[in-house]
C-alpha cells in the first residue's frame, strides 16, 4: 500500500507544481497511511520528485524511510494528531493566496458556491516563524475547526480525507483568492442561500 501511496504523492506533487499552487523548493505535501506518514523531502522541487524521494516518519517525526522530511513535518503531524478524520495536508504558497496572507486580508469564501462547499470559513493563522514549535501549534489550533488555512505571511494550508480531497481544495482556495482580487467588493452569498447550499436548516 505505501509504494502506491508514495507514487500518488508524487502525482500530486507534480500537478500542484503544474497548475502553479507551488514554486521551487516552497511547500510540503503528506499523507497518512495508519500510524506512518508519508511527506514530501526538505529543500526539493515539488515538481520533480520520485517515488523513492518521499520520506516516512512516524506519529513522533522519526525518520522510518528517506533522508531528511520537510521542516514542517511538526505541523502536518499535529494536524492529524488533532483531526483523526484527516488523511492528507497540502501546504503551498500560491501566489493570491499568500499575496492576501501578506497583506493580512480576510480571505472571502463567500463569493461562489463552489467556495461556499469545498473551504467554508478559512481563517488568518498569526505569523509564526517556519519550522517552530510556535507555528506547530497554531496550525494544529486553527485546523481543528477548518479545512483550509491561510498563514500570515507564509502561504496556504489544506486538508482532506485523501490527497485528492487536500489537493481539490488547494487549487479552490488559490481561485477564490483570485476571484477575490478580481471582483473587488462585490457581494458574497447571502448567508440565508449559503445555509441552503450546505444544506443546513
Amino acid at each position: 500500500m505505501t509504494k502506491g501511496l508514495e507514487e500518488e504523492l508524487v502525482r500530486v506533487c507534480a500537478r500542484l507544481y503544474d497548475r502553479r499552487l507551488t514554486f521551487s523548493t516552497g511547500g510540503n505535501i503528506s499523507v497518512r497511511d495508519g500510524d506512518r506518514v508519508l511527506i514530501t523531502p526538505s529543500g526539493r522541487n515539488k515538481g520533480m520528485l520520485k517515488p523513492e524521494d518521499i520520506v516516512t516518519v512516524d506519529m513522533d517525526g522519526n525518520v522510518l524511510h528517506g533522508g531528511k522530511p520537510s521542516i514542517e513535518t511538526g505541523f502536518h503531524l499535529a494536524v492529524y494528531r488533532a483531526r483523526p478524520d484527516v488523511r492528507s495536508v497540502v501546504h503551498c504558497h500560491p501566489q493570491h493566496c499568500t499575496a492576501l496572507a501578506v497583506m493580512g486580508s480576510p480571505m472571502r469564501t463567500g463569493l461562489t458556491p463552489e467556495g461556499v462547499v469545498l473551504l467554508g470559513d478559512v481563517p488568518l493563522v498569526p505569523y509564526g516563524t517556519p519550522g517552530t514549535q510556535d507555528l506547530v501549534r497554531l496550525v494544529a489550533s486553527y485546523s481543528v475547526d477548518h479545512d483550509a488555512l491561510l498563514m500570515a505571511r507564509h502561504g496556504a494550508l489544506t486538508v482532506g480525507r485523501d490527497l485528492e480531497e487536500a489537493f481539490n481544495r488547494m487549487e479552490e482556495l488559490e481561485f477564490q483568492a483570485h476571484m477575490q482580487f478580481l471582483v473587488g467588493d462585490a457581494d458574497e452569498i447571502p448567508l440565508e442561500e449559503r445555509r441552503r447550499i450546505l444544506g443546513l436548516p
